[in-house]
């Protein structure tokens, strides 16, 4: 006992963990991801300070605070998310465990009887030995311990953790898409409903024209084809209704499911929004650091990366010995009442040393592949990097090309209007003819039209830079939380 204690201290204290160890990997490509975001350079509106963890509180609206705070704390996805990060906790600790001896215990009676033929022998002429009935009484206790002289079992916890801060990442990103998509469906459905606003105040306008159209038809004043000319210009402005109101309830019925309601539960006030939600501060970007610091993708395909080296040292582990300690204890006795007698005590103690050698064609497979899979996780974290810059080069270009957009149709729209007023104006006296006024119409609904549809297109531009800036995981709400804590 003392020489195989000695050896298994010896053992313990010489165990090193084989395989690579992890190191973080550098931002691809040499990309210096401090700098300032190139299309930030250009636009005003935007800022190079943090991003605060609410984003949405920039809004200023009470309606897309609640909601979003709603969607963060019944959201099914970030549910199933939460579920995903207990599972891998459950696996850590099962990695754990394997650092402690097993055990078994057991207890069995049995009731055995031999036959006499069994012995196939006789005592002597005539005589044959008689069949034995017996009972037994056993009790026992089992134990191993795996000694881990090369890091299998070392390399399997870290891949355990590894996949456990990945799957918390994949909780943080699944809160990010969360947040940002309940803002574009209240956003959504608000811009509609300006749209159809904006429909209908052009048909009663449109609608007036028709009618003077009509009256001056019926006093010979007109033509037939001005009145049909009318009639065609408010049927395509009305046309536009239908479609438009059929995608503010489709808004409407996505912003419920995101709260985790049933789609029929639509949310008062956001039925009741009429114009788009849009920031009038400067939106706050940071930087390229702090961006990768803050994006979850980036973090789980980090964690991902290493959970996979560590898996690398588990398949090299596998081409070395593997050595046990075994030993049990166990009672035995025909008679219940003499079972914890010491003649019933038995014990066996010794190491088990296995190895699949020679033949390791099995295992140095599974060992290319451990390191093919960890050279794909690291192109994988290396490709998440430079999407995650990219999405928010691109959202900023997006972002600004709008504004720029936005201002020419606010100025266009204004002049459209005015110029419809003059015409009618000139109509009314006879100084301008009824194409003209039909054409300054036409304009004016065109200004109007391409107005609103800027006006939803800048608010979900908006929307899509927050999202690609990656906050908004940083404050779970409570239930979320105790989600979290629970599976610690």
């Amino acid at each position: 006992m003392k020489k195989l204690a000695a050896i298994t201290a010896a053992l313990m204290v010489s165990a090193c963990a084989v395989g690579p160890n992890y190191e973080k990997p550098a931002t691809p490509g040499g990309i210096t991801s401090e700098a300032a975001f190139v299309e930030g350079q250009r636009l005003s509106a935007v800022s190079a300070q943090a991003l605060p963890e609410k984003w949405w509180q920039l809004y200023d609206d009470p309606n897309i605070d609640r909601l979003v705070t709603e969607a963060l704390a019944h959201n099914t996805d970030i549910r199933q998310a939460a579920a995903n990060l207990r599972r891998a906790r459950a696996v850590l600790g099962e990695a754990r465990g394997r650092r402690l001896p097993t055990t078994d215990l057991g207890a069995q009676y049995t009731r055995q009887r031999t036959g006499a033929n069994s012995f196939g022998a006789q005592f002597g002429e005539g005589q044959q030995i008689p069949s034995f009935e017996t009972d037994l009484y056993t009790a026992g206790l089992d134990m191993g311990y795996e000694i881990d002289l090369f890091g299998g079992v070392s390399r399997a916890i870290e891949a355990a953790r590894g996949d456990v801060e990945a799957a918390a990442a994949q909780v943080d990103a699944s809160r990010v898409s969360v947040a940002a998509e309940t803002a574009r469906a209240y956003a959504t459905a608000c811009s509609n409903a300006r749209q159809i606003a904006v429909a209908r105040e052009t048909v009663k306008l449109q609608q007036q024209t028709l009618d003077l159209t009509q009256r001056l038809f019926d006093a010979g004043r007109g033509q037939r084809r001005d009145l049909e000319r009318a009639d065609t210009l408010l049927a395509q402005t009305q046309a536009q209704v239908p479609g438009l109101e059929a995608e503010r309830r489709a808004s409407l019925y996505a912003l419920a499911t995101l709260t985790g309601r049933p789609p029929a539960e639509i949310d008062a006030a956001a039925s009741a929004c009429t114009t788009p939600p849009r920031t009038a501060q400067i939106i706050p970007i940071g930087d390229g650091a702090s961006l990768l610091s803050r994006r979850p993708d980036v973090r789980q395909a980090e964690r991902v990366l290493a959970a996979d080296t560590a898996r690398v040292g588990v398949a090299t582990a596998s081409l070395y010995p593997s050595i046990q300690l075994l030993g049990s204890v166990s009672l035995a006795s025909t008679a219940i009442d003499t079972l914890v007698d010491d003649d019933s005590f038995n014990f066996s103690l010794g190491p088990l040393i296995s190895w699949s050698f020679p033949n390791q064609t099995a295992a140095r497979s599974r060992l290319r592949q451990a390191e093919a899979t960890a050279d794909g996780s690291l192109a994988a974290f290396d490709g998440v990097v430079l999407t995650a810059l990219r999405e928010v080069e691109q959202a900023l270009a997006r972002y600004a090309g709008e504004l720029d957009r936005n201002r020419a149709l606010q100025r266009a729209t204004r002049s459209a209007g005015e110029a419809a007023r003059l015409s009618r104006l000139r109509f009314d006296y006879g100084a301008e003819s009824f194409l003209q006024l039909i054409e300054s119409e036409r304009e004016r609904a065109d200004a109007r039209a391409a107005l609103a549809n800027s006006d939803a297109a800048l608010a979900d531009a908006q929307v899509n830079l927050f999202k690609a800036l990656g906050g908004g995981w940083e404050n779970a709400p409570e239930v979320t939380r105790r989600v979290a804590v629970a599976a610690q």
